[in-house]
């Protein structure tokens, strides 16, 4: 069967990204999708590359196992051991569970593939169109949050930070487009801020553009944020927070806030 690297690279990437994803959701750990992506680029590039190590035996599953552990490590953000360990569990077990059921379907359709140093080669893509369907799946949730945000955008939050807790009235505005290095982060007055940290000793900034011009605001990060529309209680971990020297009476929750 002749592979082409371009092709190889691109499914690889696809399937890891879309197995790392799956195990990040399941988790729910709070690793950015581009920290995912690049772990998928590195596990793909290995995949292409291993075959040419010739690797058989001991040696070649070891050598497996430790880069799913490493790619495992590369795409999420764990703070412990066991973290880490619930992550590579459900990306092992999605693998695994996905390798059987292509192996038992190219079988019963007399698709031609071949297996070999741990990893499959077919003839049919299967890598890209799961990932076009996470993806598809993310729009359609996308467009459902904003939908439903916008018949009720008036909310009520609660930030907390080790033993101190802040309730504002908060509203999702679609308009807040600021990140900290790839995370969103939802803007609250000073005044609110001051309770919760010493604002004069963050270090963390963010340049912001409004319609009177650029301005920098400092950025920390809160144990977590508990947001209640009436009907349910969302809860987030490790949101970045913006400190808005400006006049505000609420918080701005970035519309990403529930993607991180």
């Amino acid at each position: 069967m002749q592979v082409y690297v371009e092709l190889a690279l691109l499914e690889n990437f696809c399937m890891d990204f879309t197995l790392l994803y799956c195990a990040k959701l399941v988790s729910k750990n709070t690793a950015g999708r581009r920290r995912v992506a690049i772990a998928s680029a590195l596990g793909a590039c290995f995949a292409v590359a291993f075959p040419l190590f010739g690797l058989k035996g001991f040696p070649a599953a070891a050598v497996k196992i430790l880069s799913g552990l490493a790619i495992c490590l590369a795409a999420g953000k764990f703070r412990s051991v066991k973290s880490y360990l619930k992550f590579t569990a459900l990306f092992l077990a999605f693998s695994a569970v996905l390798a059987g059921a292509l192996i038992g379907i190219f079988s019963l359709a007399g698709i031609a593939y071949a297996e070999g140093g741990g990893f499959i080669l077919s003839s049919v893509p299967v890598g890209i169109p799961l990932f076009g369907a996470l993806c598809l799946a993310g729009v359609a949730r996308a467009v459902k949050n904003k939908f439903a945000k916008r018949g009720k955008a008036e909310v009520s939050c609660k930030i907390f930070l080790g033993d101190k807790k802040v309730d504002l009235p908060a509203f999702y505005d679609s308009g807040n487009k600021v990140y900290y290095r790839g995370e969103p982060v939802t803007v609250i007055p000073e005044a609110s801020a001051k309770k919760l940290v010493r604002t004069k000793g963050i270090k963390q900034e963010v340049k912001i553009h409004t319609v009177a011009g650029s301005k920098v605001i400092k950025v920390f990060t809160a144990d977590r944020i508990e947001v209640d529309d009436g009907q349910k209680i969302s809860t987030f971990y490790k949101v970045k927070i913006g400190v808005s020297a400006a006049e505000l009476n609420c918080a701005v929750l970035h519309p990403d806030i529930s993607e991180d």
